[in-house]
């Protein structure tokens, strides 16, 4: 596949990865983030565009995505703090203005652009957004968000021949996860994600003609949609 693909987060991490991964395949592929110096390393190297946006303005996203036919909707943040009554208000807002808002703000223009001709739409969403992730709740709780609404969204769009997906990876070596942190995962054993590894998730989801799907990203194992119905909930009704 080739076309057009925009990428928000580019600048570094997943982003990056997949931006580099797109223009591989043959992508044009423009590069949004905040990061102006970074993005714009990561835009050149790929021979693609950069621009500087904010995921959380919705001005930012009129007419951003005309003529796009894949996007990741990848920028986000953590708060850091296990505590919720740690969790100040700008931390909150901070992150759910980009790990939730900016989630759905693309989608919402995905949907505007690619409406009668077709398009994907892969968000990043986590592990986090499928299972409970105490060292977060606040971060869990925007995941949790991103995963129902790409569920939601699946069925929705398909009529106008839209994908819309999500990558759910375990813990990736990224900016987010600070150096001690890291240092005291990989020394306890537990293998962090290359966002290369994400990156191929996202493209095997975008190219699937799959939609309204989580596909988990673990260290070890090949990228997968998640089945919601294997998971056991104590006190689910018997759906048989």
């Amino acid at each position: 596949m080739s076309g057009r693909a925009f990428v928000t987060g580019g600048a570094s991490g997943i982003g990056a990865a997949t931006a580099r991964l797109l223009a591989r395949e043959g992508y044009d592929v423009t590069v949004g983030d905040l990061q102006d110096d970074r993005g714009g390393r990561v835009a050149g190297e790929i021979g693609g565009r950069y621009v500087h946006f904010d995921v959380a303005d919705p001005a930012s996203w009129t007419g951003a995505l005309d003529g796009v036919d894949l996007v990741h909707l990848n920028a986000g943040v953590t708060t850091g703090e296990r505590e919720l009554a740690q969790v100040t208000d700008e931390q909150y807002r901070r992150l759910m203005s980009i790990n939730l808002d900016g989630v759905v703000l693309g989608a919402r223009e995905a949907a505007r652009a690619m409406a009668g001709r077709g398009g994907a739409i892969v968000a990043t969403a986590s592990v986090a957004g499928l299972l409970g992730f105490a060292p977060d709740p606040v971060y869990t709780a925007a995941k949790h968000a991103v995963v129902g609404l790409v569920r939601a969204l699946g069925p929705a769009l398909e009529p106008d021949g839209i994908t819309v997906n999500a990558v759910c990876p375990g813990i990736v070596e990224t900016g987010l996860v600070p150096p001690p942190v890291a240092d005291r995962l990989r020394d306890a054993g537990f293998p962090l994600l290359a966002p290369e590894a994400v990156a191929a998730a996202v493209y095997a989801a975008a190219t699937s003609g799959r939609t309204g799907e989580c596909w988990t990203v673990l260290a070890g194992v090949e990228p997968k949609p998640f089945d919601f119905a294997e998971v056991d909930i104590p006190g689910r009704p018997d759906r048989s």
